[in-house]
């Protein structure tokens, strides 16, 4: 049993050691070296996965063929293709391991069924919905509210590890500026 998940659990459900063990009964354990792809443009996604080690970036590319990263997950984080996962089509996106990378499997298929075998799982991956979506929301306020340089430092503020662990030039997609302005905002701090 992963005993992170089980604390991450516990932070926003009452679970059972039978429940909890059961819950995990279903993960599957898949290690991934550095760049290599937790899901590819094209392939259906089937999971979604739990971070237990690494640091994972979510992108797509765009018409001009640059790479924008949405989302990045580490430690104690989900991360999957919400839209072909929910609507069963083929992803737009790539997952891909920035450092090599432990996550736990979950596949979709078997959620119905942990929803009626453990209590309270539905609960848990509804409050995973909605925190997600609050970080999302948050990100689109920032991005139309923010000067570059603002953004920068609100995000270096609640996310101090990233700038340790993401090259430049993911950070600088992930904040919708380029490396180049990204380098120049870091000299000054």
């Amino acid at each position: 049993m992963n005993h992170n998940l089980t604390a991450y659990i516990k932070r926003y459900i009452d679970i059972s050691l039978d429940g909890d063990a059961h819950f995990q009964s279903y993960l599957k354990i898949k290690e991934l070296g550095k760049k290599e792809y937790l899901l590819q443009e094209g392939n259906l996604c089937t999971s979604r996965y739990f971070v237990t080690r690494g640091c994972l970036r979510l992108y797509y590319i765009d018409p001009k063929g640059n790479e924008q990263i949405i989302h990045f997950g580490i430690e104690n984080w989900w991360i999957t293709d919400y839209d072909s996962l929910i609507n069963n089509t083929p992803s737009r996106i790539y997952i891909q391991a920035i450092e090599p990378t432990e996550v736990l499997e979950l596949r979709e298929s078997d959620l119905a069924e942990i929803y009626r075998k453990v209590p309270g799982t539905e609960r848990l991956f509804r409050i995973v919905m909605e925190r997600t979506y609050i970080a999302i929301q948050k990100r689109m306020e920032y991005m139309f509210s923010l000067s570059s340089e603002e953004m920068y430092r609100t995000f270096i503020k609640a996310n101090p590890k990233f700038v340790q662990r993401v090259p430049q030039y993911m950070l600088a997609s992930y904040l919708g500026i380029t490396p180049e302005y990204l380098s120049a905002l870091r000299k000054e701090h």
